[in-house]
């Protein structure tokens, strides 16, 4: 019987202390975010940049992507935001020579950085030669993609001028062949949905000079 009363005696110990900790604990919580936050706690970024050409100043949340600063603070829409997990690449810009996913770097990481986006390859009536190429071997369908399309394939040019293996390169030791599977490989991240790839090959075989 003694043995009884003290297993009982434990069990409601230990519901009553269960719920004193829970109550403490919650309390607690609760003060701690009503505390104002300290002048130490910073949510925003000074970032300077140039994009196409121009010096760009922006004040960003520290959690903005590249992708939205340049959407959403500076308007520039072309560059377009598809699966926001870099999977599609319809989000590519050149950043200092180099193409990348704008939706996967925050802006805060580019301070001091050239950054083009389709913008400024070229305007109406004075069209960058990979757009020309674009539009006169009908590049796109919908549209959405062929901004990243455009930024990648400018990019994957020069990658190949640079001697920069892919996956697909035979011969690391000797220069980089621009050929259809060298592109093909290194354009597979940038997705076109409407399927016109046979059409974009085209294009990049007119402005780098090689057969398809």
């Amino acid at each position: 019987m003694s043995t009884y009363n003290q297993l009982e005696l434990s069990r409601r110990e230990l519901l009553i202390s269960s719920a004193a900790t829970v109550v403490v604990t919650g309390t607690a919580a609760s003060s701690a975010a009503a505390q104002p936050a300290g002048d130490d706690m910073k949510f925003t970024t000074p970032v300077a940049f140039t994009v196409n050409g121009e010096r760009r100043e922006l004040e960003v949340d520290n959690r903005t992507t590249l992708l939205d600063a340049l959407r959403e603070h500076l308007h520039l829409t072309g560059t377009k935001k598809g699966c926001d997990h870099g999977q599609c690449g319809a989000c590519t810009v050149i950043v200092d020579g180099h193409r990348i996913n704008s939706c996967l770097t925050l802006a805060v990481m580019h301070g001091g950085d050239e950054i083009t986006t389709i913008e400024g390859l070229g305007q109406p009536g004075n069209l960058h030669p990979m757009q020309a190429a674009f539009v006169k071997h009908d590049g796109f369908q919908c549209g959405y993609c062929t901004p990243g399309q455009i930024c990648s394939s400018i990019a994957v040019l020069e990658e190949i001028k640079a001697d920069i293996p892919s996956h697909v390169t035979a011969d690391l030791t000797g220069p980089a062949k621009l050929t259809a599977a060298e592109v093909r490989e290194r354009m597979s991240g940038n997705i076109c949905r409407c399927g016109a790839y046979s059409n974009i090959l085209d294009a990049i075989s007119e402005v780098g000079g090689f057969e398809v």
